[in-house]
């Protein structure tokens, strides 16, 4: 696939990712990520053959972690970076993918959610490793501390659909992540 036909895809997926946040997966619609996106039914078929297609994609998107790691970049950096995404989204009730994710899963997709549970899980691991090893981070159990580092989170993304939180509370999140993983000193 060329450049171009890349771009298109990260678009569709960019806007069927606001439509997923707003209304849930069950409401959105092939016509309504045409509107969002200016594109032709055809042009939208071109590429996705339905919504949920495309809502499988956003959700599996990788992460820049492995590529950084391999770059030789800083765990505190990387970890910062995801830190502040994660800080925005907390508080940004309608970017949450939250209720979209817990109604494409009832519709019989809770294997792919343990994948994508278990990549999710595989990259907090390897960070932590890797910044333990590069001596950035204190010494944890990664198995455990990722579990409670994406819990934590996902339990707060979709608390967040429901009730408003003050700033402090994402704050409370990115502040215990950072106690559990760096050393004092650090």
């Amino acid at each position: 696939m060329g450049k171009k036909a890349e771009r298109t895809k990260e678009n569709i997926r960019k806007a069927a990712y606001q439509l997923f946040a707003a209304k849930g997966f069950k409401e959105v619609t092939m016509t309504d990520i045409c509107e969002k996106t200016g594109l032709s039914r055809g042009g939208l078929y071109r590429y996705y053959a339905e919504p949920g297609e495309i809502f499988s994609e956003i959700l599996s998107e990788e992460y820049e972690i492995a590529r950084r790691m391999e770059e030789h970049e800083s765990a505190k950096a990387i970890l910062e970076d995801m830190l502040e995404a994660i800080r925005v989204e907390i508080m940004e009730k309608e970017l949450s993918l939250s209720l979209a994710i817990y109604e494409y899963a009832s519709l019989g997709n809770e294997e792919f959610f343990t994948r994508v549970n278990e990549k999710a899980k595989k990259r907090w691991v390897s960070l932590m490793d890797y910044g333990m090893k590069t001596k950035e981070f204190k010494e944890v159990n990664p198995e455990q501390a990722a579990e409670l580092i994406l819990y934590y989170y996902q339990g707060l993304r979709m608390w967040s659909r429901v009730i408003p939180f003050e700033e402090q509370t994402a704050e409370y999140y990115v502040e215990t992540v950072r106690q559990m993983l760096y050393a004092v000193n650090g």
